[in-house]
């Protein structure tokens, strides 16, 4: 469906809310779905307990995309799309209990309501009085007067679906940009789906600041009340701005929140020598917002190894990308705070560089702060040859550089690792992704060689055997494809077993590139002793 355009520059100004937030990012963990079961064995002499023809209404009008085993609901008390209505036909009178339960792992009940009903047509409603936007699992429980149960869930099939319960999307504001990045001056195009009436609009850049950033726009007025049923597109001027981290800021006037980040870029590349790569492939890697609403989000961590994954997605939480809070806006501070001139670039602007000699003439360093997992050819290609030519390398977080994606337009397919294709990881970055535990503990390095790299430990107080805390999640360590010149700086050793340790590396090149890893999540944080790393780093490896 090609949804309209609105030329935003016709709208007036408001008057400033004053209303800030930041950009936040939850941790990932592994999807847990609800399973469908089947009818517990039944007596043969007794008519069978069975649930039939669902389906689901919002006591309004429908959403873009809403059908028989899809609802749209907005619950904010205006009294459009409050409440969704499950209906269905029991074989007989039964004990019924209607559950509520989120898409997102790990899948939390959010209501449940149990009631009598006679056999025939009945239904059972869900009216809440807040719920996150994204997509809801209905599961109906059954249970007739000789204790037999049968339940009904969500069943997940080809194509839009015929059986099983319906799925409850709930409207927030959902907003995204149809590009992860934009030049200065340019319009860029923003999508955006609710049903309230009228949206207050302001960009901020994140890392200036405190922790909300600092606002570059006046609100803009942006009235709706001729898309409440579809979305639609609006085009806005990105002004002349720094290249920096940005987001927009959408807030309706019962107090609804919604934001889209927007990464600007330098026009031309290389205004600054040093480069700072946000992940914006792996952001939507991990992104679990439920595209085609079949109540299974659209990522490769929801038990979809098959799934693309859109680049133009808003993402599940008000806006905010997966990892930002703890991986990516911490570094963004110790940049702006210190005043260090850098270019930000998405994986998207990598993609369009053509070759690492490029990238090295545009260049001296470039950073990686965050979780880089995902990356296409092309872009580890450049990579590779700009560090081939000379040009340094910082990657402050862990798992790099793990799996092979083939971008086509605005969709990411995950095709293999990078290891099994004969290009581990390991041989750019010095380590490669060991093991994981999704955030279960933290753990301490371990300084083993200062001699290696007496100019990083420099005024932090370390020595052979300090310990400096706060890293894990996911760890990396050296492996047989590492340079032969890599050296490890410190360790968290036996993490997760015997013999499962993170190993935080440095490496230099003959031909003068300076690569330094951190082998845990993450360096990007401004604590000390990490801060007076983090100055070490830049200090050594912003010039060749």
């Amino acid at each position: 469906m090609r949804t309209p355009h609105l030329d935003l520059d016709q709208v007036r100004r408001l008057t400033a809310h004053g209303r800030r937030a930041s950009l936040l990012a939850g941790c990932c963990v592994a999807p847990v779905l609800i399973p469908f079961a089947s009818a517990a064995a039944s007596d043969a002499r007794m008519p069978v307990l069975s649930a039939k023809e669902f389906s689901a209404t919002n006591g309004s009008a429908p959403f873009a995309g809403d059908y028989r085993l899809l609802t749209t609901i907005s619950p904010n008390g205006d009294g459009l799309r409050d409440e969704a209505t499950i209906h269905f036909t029991l074989s007989e009178p039964a004990t019924a209990r209607l559950e509520i339960r989120r898409t997102q792992p790990p899948a939390a009940l959010v209501f449940s309501r149990t009631a009598r009903l006679h056999a025939g047509r009945n239904a059972l409603t869900w009216a809440p009085n807040t719920a996150g936007p994204g997509t809801y699992l209905a599961r109906l429980v059954l249970a007739d007067a000789a204790g037999r149960r049968r339940s009904y869930a969500v069943e997940r099939t080809r194509g839009a679906r015929s059986r099983g319960t319906p799925v409850v999307r709930v409207l927030g504001i959902d907003a995204s940009f149809t590009r992860e990045s934009s030049a200065p001056g340019r319009v860029a195009s923003l999508e955006i789906s609710t049903d309230v009436p009228s949206l207050s609009l302001e960009f901020f850049r994140s890392g200036p600041g405190t922790q909300n950033g600092i606002e570059v726009t006046d609100p803009v007025a942006v009235g709706w009340r001729t898309h409440l049923n579809r979305p639609a597109r609006i085009r806005v001027r990105i002004g002349n701005w720094p290249t920096g981290v940005y987001y927009v800021q959408l807030t309706a006037d019962d107090g609804q929140v919604g934001y889209a980040p927007l990464i600007v870029r330098p026009a031309p590349l290389g205004r600054n020598r040093v480069a700072v790569v946000l992940p914006t492939n792996t952001w939507q890697a991990y992104n679990f917002w439920d595209e085609d609403d079949d109540g299974v989000g659209n990522t490769w961590y929801a038990r979809c190894p098959t799934c693309t994954v859109r680049l133009d997605r808003p993402y599940l939480g008000g806006g905010e990308p997966p990892h930002f809070h703890d991986y990516d806006l911490p570094f963004l501070h110790w940049l702006a705070w210190g005043d260090r001139p850098v270019d930000y670039l998405a994986d998207s602007d990598l993609e369009a560089v053509p070759n690492g000699a490029a990238l090295a003439r545009a260049y001296d360093l470039v950073i990686f702060p965050g979780h880089h997992e995902y990356v296409t050819t092309h872009e580890y290609d450049v990579v590779v040859g700009f560090r081939n030519r000379g040009g340094n390398l910082i990657f402050l977080s862990a798992n790099n550089f793990y799996w092979r994606i083939e971008r086509r337009g605005r969709l990411l397919r995950r095709t293999a690792r990078w290891r099994h294709l004969g290009r581990p990881e390991a041989a750019l970055i010095g380590v490669q992704y060991r093991a994981s535990d999704r955030g279960q503990r933290k753990g301490s390095f371990v300084v083993r060689n200062t001699a290696a790299a007496p100019w990083f430990f420099k005024g932090t107080g370390l020595v052979a055997g300090s310990r400096f805390s706060g890293f894990g999640i996911e760890i990396d360590a050296t492996a047989a494809s590492s340079p032969r010149r890599t050296r490890i700086l410190a360790e968290i050793p036996n993490f997760f077993g015997p013999g499962v340790t993170a190993q935080m590396t440095y490496y230099e090149t003959p031909a003068g590139a300076k690569v330094f890893a951190a082998g845990a999540f993450t360096l990007a944080r401004t604590w000390r002793p990490g801060t007076t790393l983090l100055d070490n780093l830049w200090a050594h490896l912003e010039k060749p």
